[in-house]
């Protein structure tokens, strides 16, 4: 299935509710799939995974289809190589495809230990 496919079968089964439940409420949803993902990833069940992968993905279309973003277009950014650098595969030093918020609790973590280390020895 395509992805514009996807997300038109999911605002044909959802879209009435998720209208109702507005954005910023469908958006917590995400939030709370994207939870129950680190958890199947944690257990590594195959089956898990997939089904909340699935999960992750309708609801994301969701989000798209609430701001009236198509997610196929939205993908297309990635369709020539990395968004950031152009190359396939991305040349990008590690820390830069991270978003912002995610390098700096890395820092952090690298920080704390590296103090612990000192500690330890």
């Amino acid at each position: 299935m395509k992805l514009r496919e996807f997300q038109d079968r999911i605002e044909a089964h959802y879209g009435e509710r998720d209208r109702s439940r507005g954005v910023d409420a469908t958006f917590r949803w995400l939030v709370e799939e994207v939870g129950e993902l680190a958890r199947a990833l944690r257990e590594g069940d195959p089956r898990r995974l997939e089904e909340e992968i699935g999960d992750v993905l309708a609801w994301t279309v969701t989000v798209a289809s609430l701001c009236g973003v198509d997610a196929a277009q939205a993908a297309e950014r990635y369709a020539s190589g990395c968004p950031k650098c152009g190359s396939t595969p991305c040349a990008c030093p590690p820390d830069v495809r991270m978003p912002a918020a995610s390098r700096a609790a890395a820092r952090q973590l690298r920080s704390r230990s590296v103090r612990t280390d000192r500690r330890a020895g």
